[in-house]
């Protein structure tokens, strides 16, 4: 309980720390552009625009406002591929503030995370402009989009948190996760309905905790439907499940840090 208590209070304590962090991320990747924030909206809307032409037109795929279908799936699962990418390299990244100065070491991949959160909430009036123009009516149960989005995050943070733990020491899993995601977002149904997938390949898709933050997202977003007990059950499992392994294995490691950065 005592080192449950000084982990809030070491975060209260960086907490300026951490809007640092996250601010200066922000201004990078805005720097010099001259879109700015506003490529945050057009950049998943484009990329919806091209998925929808190709595969709605290829495949035939029956999914009622398929726009907003994909680009629902497209951006959660782009925030949860691009924080869990950018914090597995936030501690051997800064390693110069590490060896110069003490700071709670989990800071530095929570600030990646919550950075990719900001980007996603700028990305979600990309989904909010496409389910407009798709005549997908909001009902009052969009508030439960938010929650989905909270159990990605805390999921994003758990394996953000174990990757950063391990690719310190072997930095090969940078490449290797490369290829995991990959495989990963085709294993989800970003852009296809889960209807087709076979049956031999149902355990994989059942499996991946993604899928269920996703029919979460839709249900209460594209569907206004509450998402039942049981969906939140599983959504909370994998979060929360994966966040308290991160920090264990992220604690066992995180005093080598200083030997390998």
């Amino acid at each position: 309980m005592n080192e449950l208590k000084q982990y809030f209070f070491n975060f209260y304590k960086y907490k300026d720390l951490l809007k640092l962090l996250v601010a200066k991320d922000i201004k990078i990747k805005y720097k010099r552009s001259i879109l700015g924030i506003v490529w945050s909206v057009l950049n998943p809307l484009l990329t919806m625009l091209i998925v929808t032409l190709v595969f709605q037109q290829l495949f035939k795929f029956n999914i009622e406002s398929f726009a907003a279908y994909v680009i629902s799936g497209q951006v959660l699962f782009s925030f949860f591929s691009d924080s869990t990418s950018l914090a597995m390299g936030s501690i051997y990244s800064s390693g110069q503030i590490i060896k110069k100065v003490y700071v709670p070491k989990y800071i530095f991949p929570l600030s990646k995370v919550l950075y990719s959160l900001v980007n996603l909430l700028f990305s979600l009036c990309a989904v909010l402009i496409v389910c407009f123009i798709t005549g997908v009516s909001l009902k009052y149960t969009f508030v439960f989009s938010f929650l989905s989005i909270f159990y990605v995050f805390v999921f994003s943070v758990g394996v953000g948190l174990i990757l950063c733990s391990v690719v310190v020491f072997f930095r090969d899993v940078e490449h290797i996760y490369g290829v995991i995601i990959t495989a990963w977002m085709y294993a989800t149904p970003i852009i296809y309905p889960m209807d087709i997938m076979p049956d031999k390949y149902m355990p994989l898709l059942l499996g991946n905790p993604m899928f269920y933050f996703l029919t979460h997202f839709r249900e209460s977003l594209l569907y206004g439907h509450i998402p039942p007990l049981t969906l939140n059950l599983q959504c909370a499992s994998y979060a929360f499940v994966t966040l308290l392994i991160g920090l264990y294995l992220f604690k066992q490691r995180q005093d080598k840090f200083i030997l390998y950065i």
